[in-house]
């Protein structure tokens, strides 16, 4: 098995001083030592020979148990984190569920109220009939006084997501963080503190940094980048969590191939980049539709004032370094049509925007989130509005979205 005991000595030394723009082209993919390829080959394999019985050339052994491209990812995704390790999945939900495997019967998470459908379904049709208790609560309005309301002596993880998914809330993770550091939970331990970095991206936060115990990303979405690979990552800068995760994963058994990480690897190589684009396009767009009278809300961590204002901008601007590529909007009545109507009308109208599930590619996407991506919560505490609009804002010519975005508002 591939430990740090036995890493080959190609792995990179990340400068602190890096910038997120250094990071993102380095971070993991530093020239093949073999040859010195500037693009690293991929380790299309299932096992390696070994030099002795017992003798493993490198570490290396079997490519559930590591594999040198998805390490290159694991490093990378550590470094861009600001995180001691690394760990890559077959996707976002495998690295979820195998974070939530960190608890027992009888253990509580508290998970905030506005997460993937797919988180949702993991704790409340999956994990709830294992005897896991989970308890989803709004931690964007005041976090600390959720948390006193809730925290018990079976509380093991604190589950985030920021920005949500699909209304955009944000939460103070640094005041979560603090919050836990005085309580004393399961197994009388201060419970673990767990974001979903994956609407942001580490280019525009890095939870570590704020308190976190663990950062996961779907990396299907910004972290690769072009919607041709299925992926999950997560880091963290703690040993112990480490060392549970990785025996996780291996036992488990839910890895990613070498070519999945080799395409999220590649993406992040113009992940700086493309946040900033991201960011741009979708302020623009965000603006437009807080600009017209047939709106009737704009959720955007980047507007600030007005009244489609996000209620939590302040988090944003202390927290976040880019108000980030997601916008979501209701449609006002008009013309006889009701908001639903008007909004899957303009689901169906975009002609620049695809009307498609997922997020975070270089393309623009739009969905109606209460019956696609978050199908799973309908009837719950969770239920989107049925009029809600997911925009993925992608890196187009910020005219020509603009410009869909109107067309398609005319004629809803």
């Amino acid at each position: 098995m591939h430990d740090e005991e036995t890493a080959p000595a190609d792995r990179i030394v990340v400068d602190p001083d890096w910038r997120m723009g250094t990071l993102t082209v380095h971070a993991g993919l530093h020239p093949d030592p073999a040859t010195g390829a500037i693009a690293p080959p991929i380790y299309q394999t299932s096992t390696f020979a070994q030099d002795g019985v017992g003798r493993p050339r490198g570490g290396w052994e079997y490519a559930r148990s590591g594999n040198p491209t998805r390490a290159r990812l694991e490093e990378s995704i550590a470094a861009l984190e600001g995180g001691s390790h690394g760990l890559a999945f077959a996707s976002g939900s495998a690295t979820a569920a195998t974070i939530a495997r960190l608890m027992l019967p009888g253990e509580q998470a508290l998970v905030s109220d506005d997460v993937y459908g797919g988180t949702y379904r993991l704790f409340e049709r999956v994990l709830r009939d294992t005897g896991v208790d989970a308890r989803f609560r709004d931690f964007s309005v005041d976090p600390v006084a959720a948390l006193d309301a809730e925290l018990t002596d079976r509380t093991r993880l604190v589950w985030l997501e920021t920005p949500s998914n699909p209304l955009l809330k944000l939460i103070d993770v640094a005041a979560v963080a603090r919050r836990l550091e005085s309580h004393s939970g399961a197994r009388g331990e201060r419970p673990i503190l767990v974001v979903d970095n994956t609407f942001a991206s580490p280019v525009i936060q890095r939870p570590l940094e704020l308190g976190a115990d663990i950062v996961f990303h779907s990396a299907t979405k910004y972290l690769a980048g072009h919607s041709d690979t299925v992926n999950g990552v997560l880091a963290t800068s703690r040993d112990d969590l480490y060392e549970r995760l990785l025996f996780l994963q291996n036992a488990i058994g839910s890895v990613p191939g070498p070519f999945d990480c080799f395409l999220v690897l590649r993406g992040i190589r113009t992940l700086s980049l493309r946040m900033e684009r991201h960011s741009a396009n979708a302020t623009l767009v965000a603006e437009q539709l807080a600009a017209r009278d047939d709106v009737a809300q704009v959720r955007y961590p980047g507007l600030a004032q007005g009244p489609h204002a996000h209620p939590q901008a302040a988090i944003a601007a202390r927290q976040m370094s880019l108000p980030g590529g997601m916008v979501t909007f209701v449609p006002a009545e008009r013309d006889g049509r009701s908001a639903l109507e008007r909004a899957r009308r303009f689901c169906e109208g975009t002609r620049i925007f695809a009307l498609a599930e997922s997020l975070g590619g270089v393309e623009s996407l739009v969905e109606l989130p209460a019956v696609m991506t978050h199908a799973s919560v309908a009837a719950s505490p969770l239920e989107v509005p049925a009029a809600l609009v997911r925009l993925s804002v992608g890196i187009e010519d910020p005219r020509d979205l603009v410009a869909d975005v109107v067309r398609a508002l005319d004629l809803a």
